[in-house]
């Protein structure tokens, strides 16, 4: 029998780490799902169940009889999408199955979000490349955007020059996909950024916007995220204005959410993604504290208890970052942070252990992070 602080979290990997912390500090115990595979979360777990996360029948069976107050995870789409199964064969609150599909399949998405008038870039699907591959020899301009339809953390991202370099791409995506599907999109030159939000009951919230740092081409992995943004006051309105189009398009009513975008150098914006989980790489979890005060992971955790959100301002900094090692070379870089200033300080750091050599292929072998913030 379930009691008001058994709370189920879906993921063990270290960006579900600050979550379980985040829980135990505010006195629940925690029920830990995830392939066990030695991940962090399975020791700091009060019960760790050795269960897939993409099993989603299995866990909701033993859900039913732990019957827990609330269930969450954050920075992953395919967690989220067992947290929102899970939560209504429980009966509780939750987005919707459409919701979802929206949020997690990028043709889908964009075709929502474009089709309430909000700007996207040009996107194509492909799932049969002998009979799609056809209309990328003629009038559309390269370079063009690969990425699997339903992945995130940059896998299998590249950026193809010309027609001839189509076919690997598009194939390397495919693999990468659970629909065995990819989507084809229009590179936008520009300066990239997220924004963090909460809703509640379809009240959307803007916690925070953040500057993206990437590899650049041709993978694109993300190597770095800045708090504030550095966007002009009237831009922040604009993009503000957007993302809540784009949750309303979407459907997201309760929960997280995290929306990609690019500015153009003539100061326009395309909405590149929204995926409703909080960001990763320690924007949610970390970053929006550190430069904001909101505690954006008890406000995840006091919605899947079914309780509305609280905006208390917790003492912050002027400013937070963090940057990833994506090389040896990075390991070996004394200061990688960009946060330059005499009141910079270093607030956390963390490394993994790979073949000497090892070069970042995606977000998941990144080599290590220092998180920073300024007085």
């Amino acid at each position: 029998m379930g009691t008001k602080h058994d709370l189920v979290i879906i993921g063990a990997n270290e960006f579900q780490l600050p979550l379980i912390r985040k829980a135990h500090d505010l006195g629940y115990t925690t029920h830990v799902f995830a392939w066990k595979c030695g991940d962090e979360g399975e020791l700091a777990a009060d019960r760790f169940y050795p269960i897939s996360v993409t099993e989603k029948e299995a866990i909701l069976e033993v859900c039913k009889s732990i019957e827990p107050c609330g269930v969450c995870s954050i920075a992953s789409d395919v967690a989220n999408l067992t947290v929102n199964f899970v939560r209504r064969g429980l009966g509780m609150t939750s987005n919707t199955a459409q919701c979802d599909l929206l949020t997690t399949n990028k043709f889908l998405m964009r075709e929502a979000l474009e089709s309430n008038g909000i700007p996207v870039p040009g996107h194509w699907l492909v799932s049969n490349p002998a009979l799609d591959l056809s209309i990328f020899d003629g009038e559309i301009p390269y370079p063009l955007i690969v990425k699997p339809v339903d992945r995130s953390g940059s896998r299998a991202i590249s950026r193809v020059e010309n027609y001839e370099q189509l076919a690997n791409a598009i194939r390397e995506a495919r693999s990468q996909s659970f629909r065995g599907e990819a989507i084809v999109e229009e590179y936008i030159e520009g300066e990239e950024y997220s924004c963090e939000t909460i809703s509640y009951e379809s009240k959307h919230n803007v916690l925070a916007i953040t500057k993206k740092y990437t590899s650049g081409y041709p993978r694109y992995i993300e190597s770095g995220h800045d708090q504030p943004s550095g966007l002009s006051a009237e831009l922040v309105e604009k993009v503000k204005d957007a993302v809540i189009e784009g949750l309303d398009a979407l459907g997201v009513v309760f929960g997280a959410s995290h929306t990609e975008f690019f500015v153009t150098p003539e100061g326009e914006m395309r909405i590149v993604e929204i995926g409703a989980r909080m960001g990763g790489d320690y924007i949610g979890s970390d970053l929006v504290k550190l430069s904001t005060g909101y505690d954006f992971l008890e406000m995840v955790i006091d919605i899947s208890c079914g309780r509305a959100p609280r905006f208390f301002v917790h003492p912050h900094y002027s400013a937070s970052s963090v940057r990833f090692a994506l090389s040896d070379d990075d390991i070996r870089d004394s200061n990688p942070c960009a946060l330059q200033s005499s009141n910079r300080i270093i607030v956390r750091r963390g490394t993994k252990s790979f073949a000497a050599g090892h070069v970042a292929s995606n977000s998941s072998d990144r080599l290590g992070y220092e998180i920073t913030a300024i007085l």
